[in-house]
């Protein structure tokens, strides 16, 4: 009875992966098709059609502004109030906050230093969208600060004040993982997840039709170069972008690690699985598995911590999104007109650094995320949609540095307190947390 239920769900198993195999196959002809019908389109369409693909990417734009906001906060939310559990574990907590944190403000330090060498080259007015937004205003940054701090609860959604939108939720995250547990917090926490769902349903929805929205953007981005716009500051925010998470990968994390008397070698070749999973999935929740198995398996890390920290940095712990947001949101102000300074670039350092770990890993959340910070200042943020196309290639990078800085986190607080936890006779149970469970379903 045993066996033929084993090989009920080995059928089943084969099957699923089948059909996953193949609906990615799908996906990845419609995104191909999209992109080159949108060359043909842009090189050889007519007004009429051309006047379509940019009613087109006008959509896509609200669009991706429209599901930024809410599905923002609620992950946030439900994150913190996840974190919450497992108090036991303080002390691993404390240290994955920390290396979290510090290994996120080092990309974007990375970045910021390679955007202030190479410093890209505006695109012209009518690609970024300046040409038909007003100018800047001169407001500072002691005035932005304080108009972050939100003094009504629904202002902040209604203008689209990310910042303040993550102090809130961050607010009540903290909050809700503070309450007693009992009726009324399990309550609350189904409900933000049942919205949260409902969020990702619409996002899954965008995703579908995406290839659309990618035709239209290629389409507009073709007739720009068709008509003799030169697009070689875009060029080099590409460098920067890719460049910056390359550094982080091969130079800033090793050269930590190596600070903490870990091999980053003997590292990577316990991790590199997880990191190759992360490259082609884009997903570092869906990498989770792989990434606990390479983990305990190849490099020995105590279960009590890798099951915890693991889930948590898998959440929090975005260090390509934090370059990505960092070079992105300086480079649209800078075609906006905004005057680009030191202070300018340390602030959004900050900014880069906190909107990161809000992120959440929330699907395409970076590009979300930058739409939204941008569009509450009032940037113009059109030339998102030429960024579009090729943020399949940034995310897959991007994602594969993620896992790595997981993998790091991970090994660095097992080296540092692996002695501890296994000194600690009165706690034998695993401090994973339901984040643990929930991600690993996923």
């Amino acid at each position: 009875m045993s066996n033929d239920k084993s090989r009920v769900e080995s059928l089943s198993t084969n099957v699923l992966n089948k059909i996953d195999k193949k609906t990615r196959m799908i996906t990845a002809f419609f995104y191909v098709g999209a992109l080159v019908l949108g060359v043909l389109v842009g090189m050889y369409g007519s007004d009429v059609l051309n006047n379509t693909m940019n009613y087109i990417t006008i959509v896509f734009t609200r669009l991706f502004s429209f599901i930024a906001v809410p599905i923002i906060a609620l992950a946030l939310i439900t994150t913190l109030a996840k974190l919450g559990k497992g108090s036991k574990s303080g002390l691993i907590f404390k240290h994955t906050i920390f290396y979290t944190l510090f290994t996120t403000i080092l990309a974007a330090i990375v970045a910021a230093i390679l955007f202030s060498i190479l410093r890209p080259e505006n695109v012209p007015a009518e690609v970024s969208g300046a040409a038909s937004a007003p100018p800047p205003n001169a407001t500072s940054y002691v005035d932005h600060i304080l108009s972050i701090v939100p003094n009504n609860i629904l202002q902040p959604f209604v203008s689209g004040n990310v910042l303040s939108v993550l102090i809130i939720a961050a607010f009540f995250g903290v909050s809700l993982a503070l309450m007693e547990d009992g009726d009324k917090k399990k309550v609350l926490l189904n409900f933000f997840e049942g919205l949260q769902d409902i969020l990702f349903t619409i996002i899954k929805a965008i995703i579908f039709i995406l290839p659309l929205g990618i035709l239209g953007f290629t389409a507009q981005l073709t007739r720009e170069l068709e008509a003799g716009i030169l697009l070689d500051g875009l060029v080099t925010y590409f460098t920067v972008v890719v460049g910056s998470n390359l550094i982080q990968m091969f130079v800033i994390l090793p050269l930590l690690m190596l600070a903490r008397g870990l091999n980053p070698l003997k590292v990577a070749r316990g991790m590199l699985p997880a990191v190759t999973v992360a490259l082609f999935s884009k997903s570092s929740a869906g990498t989770l598995p792989v990434t606990l198995a390479s983990a305990e398996d190849n490099l020995k890390v105590h279960p009590k911590i890798s099951r915890f920290v693991l889930p948590i940095c898998t959440t929090i712990n975005m260090n390509g999104c934090a370059a990505f947001i960092l070079v992105t949101s300086i480079y649209l102000m800078q075609n906006a007109g905004y005057e680009i300074t030191t202070t300018t670039i340390i602030t959004w350092i900050f900014i880069s650094t906190i909107a990161a770990v809000g992120n959440a890993g929330v699907p395409m959340g970076c590009y979300f995320l930058t739409i939204s910070l941008l569009s509450s200042m009032q940037v113009p943020v059109l030339l998102m949609g030429v960024i579009l196309p090729v943020y399949a290639v940034i995310d897959m990078i991007e994602t594969s540095l993620n896992v790595w800085s997981d993998a790091t986190v991970a090994n660095i607080v097992n080296k540092e307190l692996k002695d501890k936890i296994d000194n600690d006779d009165n706690d034998t149970k695993l401090p994973e947390s339901e984040l643990t469970s929930e991600l690993l379903k996923q």
